[in-house]
């Protein structure tokens, strides 16, 4: 394959990445798919139907991310997610200050970037804080505290961290056959769980939960199937083309906020190229624009007052350090990690569950003392 075979394959998987990202962005509008607001359905109404529309989206992820490990396509182990070493402390702190964060910023990164294709300009001041923090804990002031201290505590295994390599390496099965029973198990429990009950089952969590995950598995094959070359020409390596990590990805919303950052403050700078996260964080609001405009419902929205501004900063923060230290925000750890059946994903996602539950009761005593 010569260089100019390369670049355009490059450029295809960068406009199916596009594409899907458009998709996910008008599904996740319609659908008003979102992580922090399922944990404050719950919490505050005890109303499970985003819960459900979630679980459901993972489960389409796991279904079908397993389902292209059983056929040959991919290999879990090539993605960030599921190295022999488990960051279990990152996970579980970066989760948390990420959970906290997406409740004092009204969401999650996914979530800004849909509420600002709808107008919203308090997720546009929420986004830049969250990129440059992003980027401080990827290679700047916060990178070298997160190096120093819960980088320090891992696992090493002795094979990836997802679970049929887990119990493919104990039972001396291969890792295809292994994905090919717990992928479709993992995925009949949520799904079944997501379904059992009639909320899980009206249009919008169909919508979501159905097209969500069907995007997911969509962006792995684009990366990790159709970007795929065994052998690249400069390096003689095998690469995943268009990507930041050199890893097969999915979406995720953290660290691809810096990323599409760097990108437009070093336009000129030839080595600075477009990836699939930067092209996917600018599709999701490009397609809830389009749903919001299809609806009638765009306007334009800010802030309340310089306390609102205050707590959208604070939460922006959070979430660029969190979702860098957890390697994923609500979808990059919570559908597309947890699609791998990764055991770190599984904690990055137990720490937004907990940090989304404590800042949801921050909230309600700061609003208590208020009244």
């Amino acid at each position: 394959m010569t260089d100019v075979d390369i670049a355009r394959l490059a450029t295809q998987v960068l406009w199916a990445a596009f594409g899907l990202a458009l998709v996910f962005g008008f599904i996740a509008h319609r659908s008003r798919f979102c992580t922090m607001g399922a944990i404050a359905d719950v919490s505050s109404m005890g109303d499970w139907e985003r819960a459900r529309m979630w679980a459901l989206a993972a489960a389409v992820a796991t279904l079908g991310f397993n389902g292209m490990v059983a056929l040959g396509w991919i290999e879990a182990r090539q993605s960030i997610y599921a190295g022999t070493r488990l960051l279990w402390l990152s996970s579980l702190v970066g989760g948390g200050l990420f959970g906290v964060g997406m409740v004092l910023a009204s969401g999650c990164g996914s979530r800004n970037l849909v509420r600002l294709g709808g107008g919203n300009l308090k997720s546009l001041v929420v986004l830049l804080v969250m990129a440059v923090t992003s980027f401080a804990t990827l290679k700047g002031l916060t990178a070298v505290l997160r190096v120093a201290t819960v980088e320090r505590l891992f696992v090493d295994l002795p094979a990836g961290q997802d679970l049929p390599s887990l119990l493919a390496q104990a039972g001396g099965a291969s890792v295809p056959r292994t994905a090919a029973v717990l992928g479709p198990l993992v995925a009949l429990l949520l799904g079944g769980w997501a379904l059992w009950r009639p909320e899980g089952r009206r249009p919008a969590a169909l919508l979501g939960g159905l097209g969500i995950g069907a995007v997911i598995t969509a962006v792995w094959w684009v990366s990790g199937v159709l970007g795929y070359v065994p052998e690249d020409p400069q390096t003689l390596e095998p690469t995943f083309l268009a990507t930041n990590s050199h890893r097969m990805e999915a979406l995720s919303m953290a660290s691809p906020l810096a990323y599409a950052l760097d990108w437009l403050l070093f336009f000129s700078d030839q080595s600075k190229t477009l990836t699939l996260g930067i092209v996917c964080v600018a599709g999701v609001p490009l397609g809830a624009a389009a749903s919001a405009l299809l609806e009638r419902s765009f306007r334009w929205e800010g802030f309340g007052g310089p306390q609102d501004l205050a707590l959208h900063l604070v939460g922006g923060s959070l979430m660029g350090v969190g979702g860098v230290v957890a390697m994923g925000c609500t979808i990059g750890q919570g559908v597309s990690g947890l699609s791998t059946l990764s055991l770190g994903s599984g904690l990055a996602v137990a720490g937004i569950v907990a940090g989304g539950l404590l800042g949801l009761r921050y909230q309600r005593w700061r609003i208590e003392r208020m009244g």
